[in-house]
Order: C-alpha cells, then sequence, then structure tokens
C-alpha cells in the first residue's frame, strides 16, 4: 500500500534537513582545513624568493621554485672570502657578514637589467636584489663601503653606481677607511689581502 502524500512530505522534509545539515558541515570542514594549511611553512610572496645560503658579500643562492640557483649581484664587487685562488681580502668577511645580516631570512626580489648578459661565465644568475622594503642590496654595499662598483660590463645603474662609490670613498666608508684598494686592469678596484 502506497504512503500517504503527508509521509512523503515529512520525508522529503527529513531529506532535506539532513542534506543541508551536510553541506554545512562539508563547507566548515573545508574553511578550517583552507585555513590551517595557510598556517604552516608559508611560501615566499610571489616574483619573491628565500635565501638558501650566502657564499659571500656579493653571492647567494636563493630557492627558485624547487631549484637553487646562484645569484651574482649586479655591478658590485666585494672582497674575496671563497675564490680558492685568492687570499681572503682586507673587509671580505665584514662584506660578508654585513649582506647576510642586512638581508637576514627576509624574502627578496630579483630584477635582471636589460644591459647585462643573463648569466656570467661561471653560469650564475646576473641580478639586481631588493628587499621587501624596496632597498636595492647591490647599491647600498657600494654606499655603505662594503664593496666596489663593478663597471667592468655594461647595466643601465652604472653611472648611480660609480657616484656611490666616489661618495663613499669620500666619506671613508667600510673598506675605504681601513683597506688599501688598489685601482684594477677594468677600471675598478681590488681589495688588498687581509
Amino acid at each position: 500500500m502506497a504512503k500517504p502524500w503527508y509521509a512523503r512530505k515529512r520525508f522529503q522534509k527529513k531529506l532535506i534537513s539532513l542534506l543541508i545539515g551536510l553541506i554545512i558541515v562539508a563547507a566548515g570542514y573545508y574553511s578550517e582545513s583552507r585555513s590551517a594549511s595557510n598556517t604552516t611553512a608559508a611560501p615566499a610572496p610571489a616574483g619573491m624568493y628565500h635565501i638558501v645560503r650566502f657564499d659571500d658579500g656579493d653571492t647567494i643562492v636563493v630557492d627558485m621554485n624547487g631549484v637553487e640557483e646562484k645569484i651574482r649581484f649586479i655591478g658590485v664587487d666585494t672582497p674575496e672570502t671563497q675564490d680558492p685562488r685568492k687570499a681572503v681580502q682586507c673587509f671580505g668577511k665584514a662584506a660578508s657578514n654585513y649582506t647576510q645580516g642586512r638581508i637576514g631570512d627576509q624574502p627578496i626580489r630579483l630584477e635582471t637589467d636589460p644591459l647585462s648578459t643573463n648569466r656570467d661565465r661561471y653560469n650564475r644568475l646576473l641580478r639586481y636584489v631588493y628587499l621587501p622594503d624596496g632597498t636595492l642590496m647591490n647599491l647600498d654595499i657600494i654606499q655603505q663601503g662594503y664593496g666596489f662598483a663593478y663597471l667592468s660590463f655594461p647595466f643601465t645603474k652604472s653611472d648611480e653606481f660609480r657616484a656611490a662609490q666616489t661618495t663613499a670613498r669620500e666619506q671613508t666608508k667600510g673598506l675605504w677607511s681601513s683597506c688599501k684598494p688598489t685601482p684594477n686592469q677594468y677600471g675598478g678596484y681590488t681589495s688588498n689581502d687581509e
């Protein structure tokens, strides 16, 4: 015998209520799982990269979407600390410490230069390195006297870097106060050994 119409209506109401309840529970679970996954290890914002290690004052290694890439700062040359063919140069450790301390664990933004090649002869990417606050580290290193303007190759900010070097030298900042930089054959400077 068929169920009366009012029994079918009650069944439909219960079924609809059950489905609505399941949808609410599922939506709450989905929302909670999304917010929990967002609080774990946060990736760098788009276009920003985390540093894996600091090689010296002008070279870092970054994680570029799971691939480690060595980055050479465009237009700046800090005294050597890692070259096995050379002794550690005057202010080399200080320059490395400055770069590492200034950047710390902040994500960085990398920028190419239209006049520069993409990679150098050691296969390092050539880039401008920006902090989240907009500081151009390449220029900052020169301004603070931790490196020289590296003018052997063309790049768009060469005049600005040259002027920053002149100011740092005149104000005897950093290596200009404690080292004896000598002009090199490329029109730049080289630091003496420690």
